[in-house]
C-alpha cells in the first residue's frame, strides 16, 4: 500500500515538472536555424511582416462582421472598433516586445513555453488551433454573400443551397470552400510567393475601402447617430467582444519570425505598424456606413458595403468593383492566417505536442506541405458546413485567452530576466500588460454562454489530446535535468 501510494506521489510530482519545466530561448532560436524536419527559408523584409499583418486583420470586421454587429451596438458599433482596437493594441505592444525577443514561428505558444511552462503553453497552442483555423473558416463564410453580389450584374445567381452553410439557409457554401482551397494551394507552392500575392491583395482592399469612405461620406446623414447607443454600454461591449477576432491580424505576424530576414528589428515595427493601419480604418469605414444608412437598415447583412455602394451610386460595375475587391480581401485574410495556423502546428510539432507531420518542411518549396494540406481541407470543410456566427465568437475567446497570455509572459520575462536584450519594450511597465491582460478578461466575460460552453469543450478535447499523445512525446518534457536547469536560469 506504502508503494502505491508513492508512486502516486511520484507521478503527480512528474506531471507537476513536466507543466512547468520551460523551454529556453536559445533552444528555440536553435531549432528554426536546424531542425531535423527541415527549415524555413527567411525572406521576408518589414514590408511583407506589415503585410502579412494587414492581410489578416484589415477586411475581416468590415466586410463580413459589420452588418452583424451593428444591430448589437447600434450606431455606436464605431466605439465597438475603438474598444477592441484599445484591447489589441495593448496586446499588440506585448506581441511586439515579445516578437523581439523570440524571433520563431510560435508566437504566443512559444512566449508561454519561455516563461510559464509546457503545460500553460500547450493551453495557450489549443487555443491558438482554435483561433486562426476558426477565423479563417469565419471569413471564408462571407465569401458567398460577395460572390453572389458580382455574378448578380450578369444574372447570374448561386443558390442558398450552395451559397449557405446549414443553419444559413443552405446545405454547403461552395464559395468558402474554393477560397481555402485555393489559398491552400497557394501556401503550399511557397511563403514568398504567397507573401507577394498577398501585399497586391493588401493594396487591393485599402484603396476600395478608402474608395467606400469617399463614396459614403457623400450620403453622410449626422441623423443616424442619434441615439447613439440604443442598446446601451453593454451592446457596445458585447460588439467589441464580437469583432476583437478582426484584429487577430498581428499575431499571425508573429508566426513568421522564422521567415523574417531580420525578426528582432522588423517584427516589432510590423506590428505596431500594422495595428496603427487597420485600426484607423476600421473606424473611418464604420463612421461612413452608418452615416450612410440608419443602423437598423443593416439587419445581419454580411455585404453591406457593397450594398451601400449600389444604392448610393445605382452604377452596377462600381458595386461589382467593390465586391470582387471584397472577394480578394476575404481571400489576403483567408492567406494569411491560415499561414499562421501551419506555423504554429509547425513549432508545435517539433517539441513533440501534436504529431511530427506538420514540422516536415519541404526542401522542394521550403514550406510544411503536408500539415498545409491537412489544414486546409479541414478548415475548408468547416467553413463550407459551419454559419458564421458561431465561428466569429469561438474565435475571439480563443484570440483573447492567447493574447492575455502574452502579457503575462512579458511581465514574468522582465522580473526573471531584466537584462536580457529586447529591441521593442513595453511603454508605461507594467501598468499596459496589466491592462492588457484585464482587459482582454474583460472582454471574454462578455462573450455568450453557448460561447463559452464551446471554448470549454474544446478546452476539454485539448486536455485530453496532451496526455493520451503530448505527454507521452513533448521533447522537452524529456530532456535531462541540466538542460531544464539551463532553461530555467
Amino acid at each position: 500500500m506504502s508503494t502505491m501510494t508513492e508512486a502516486r506521489e511520484d507521478s503527480k510530482t512528474s506531471l507537476a515538472r513536466q507543466l512547468l519545466r520551460r523551454k529556453s530561448i536559445l533552444q528555440m532560436e536553435s531549432e528554426a536555424e536546424d531542425h531535423r524536419g527541415g527549415t524555413l527559408r527567411r525572406s521576408f523584409g518589414v514590408l511583407q511582416l506589415t503585410m502579412i499583418s494587414v492581410g489578416a486583420t484589415l477586411g475581416t470586421g468590415i466586410l463580413v462582421i459589420l452588418g452583424e454587429a451593428v444591430p448589437v451596438a447600434g450606431p455606436a458599433v464605431w466605439i465597438s472598433f475603438v474598444v477592441a482596437g484599445i484591447a489589441a493594441l495593448l496586446s499588440a505592444v506585448s506581441y511586439a516586445e515579445m516578437a523581439g525577443m523570440v524571433p520563431v514561428a510560435g508566437s504566443s505558444y512559444s512566449y508561454s513555453y519561455a516563461t510559464l511552462g509546457e503545460g500553460m503553453a500547450w493551453v495557450c497552442g489549443w487555443c491558438l488551433v482554435l483561433e486562426y483555423a476558426v477565423s479563417v473558416a469565419a471569413v471564408a463564410v462571407g465569401a458567398g454573400q460577395y460572390v453572389n453580389e458580382t455574378l448578380s450584374v450578369i444574372g447570374v445567381q448561386l443558390p442558398d443551397a450552395l451559397s449557405q452553410p446549414p443553419g444559413g439557409g443552405g446545405m454547403l457554401n461552395i464559395p468558402a470552400l474554393v477560397v481555402v482551397l485555393l489559398a491552400t494551394l497557394l501556401l503550399v507552392r511557397g511563403a514568398k510567393e504567397s507573401a507577394v500575392v498577398n501585399t497586391v491583395i493588401v493594396a487591393v482592399k485599402i484603396v476600395i475601402l478608402v474608395f467606400f469612405c469617399a463614396v459614403a461620406f457623400t450620403a453622410f446623414d449626422a441623423g443616424h447617430f442619434a441615439p447613439l447607443m440604443p442598446m446601451g454600454a453593454a451592446g457596445v461591449s458585447a460588439a467589441a467582444s464580437k469583432v476583437f477576432f478582426s484584429y487577430i491580424g498581428f499575431d499571425a505576424a508573429s508566426t513568421a519570425g522564422e521567415e523574417a530576414r531580420n525578426p528582432k528589428r522588423d517584427m516589432p515595427r510590423a506590428i505596431l505598424l500594422s495595428m496603427l493601419i487597420v485600426t484607423t480604418l476600421y473606424v473611418l469605414v464604420a463612421v461612413a456606413a452608418i452615416g450612410a444608412k440608419d443602423w437598423q437598415w443593416f439587419g445581419d447583412s454580411e455585404a453591406a458595403l457593397v450594398q451601400i455602394l449600389d444604392q448610393l451610386t445605382g452604377q452596377a460595375w462600381i458595386a461589382v468593383v467593390f465586391a470582387v475587391g471584397a472577394v480578394l480581401a476575404i481571400c489576403s485574410v483567408v492567406l494569411t492566417v491560415l499561414y499562421g495556423q501551419t506555423r504554429i502546428l509547425l513549432t508545435m510539432s517539433r517539441d513533440g505536442l501534436v504529431p511530427a507531420i506538420f514540422g516536415r518542411v519541404s526542401p522542394k518549396t521550403g514550406t510544411p506541405v503536408a500539415g498545409t494540406w491537412i489544414v486546409g481541407v479541414l478548415v475548408a470543410l468547416t467553413a463550407a458546413f459551419v454559419p458564421l456566427g458561431a465561428l466569429a465568437d469561438a474565435t475571439s475567446i480563443g484570440t483573447l485567452f492567447a493574447f492575455a497570455l502574452v502579457n503575462v509572459a512579458v511581465i514574468i520575462l522582465r522580473v526573471t530576466r531584466p537584462g536580457m536584450a529586447r529591441t521593442y519594450r513595453v511603454p508605461l511597465f507594467p501598468i499596459v500588460p496589466v491592462l492588457g491582460a484585464l482587459t482582454c478578461a474583460f472582454l471574454m466575460a462578455n462573450l455568450d454562454g453557448v460561447t463559452w460552453l464551446v471554448f470549454g469543450g474544446w478546452m476539454v478535447l485539448g486536455t485530453a489530446f496532451y496526455f493520451a499523445y503530448g505527454r507521452r512525446n513533448s521533447r522537452v518534457g524529456t530532456r535531462p535535468e541540466s538542460q531544464e536547469q539551463e532553461a530555467l536560469a
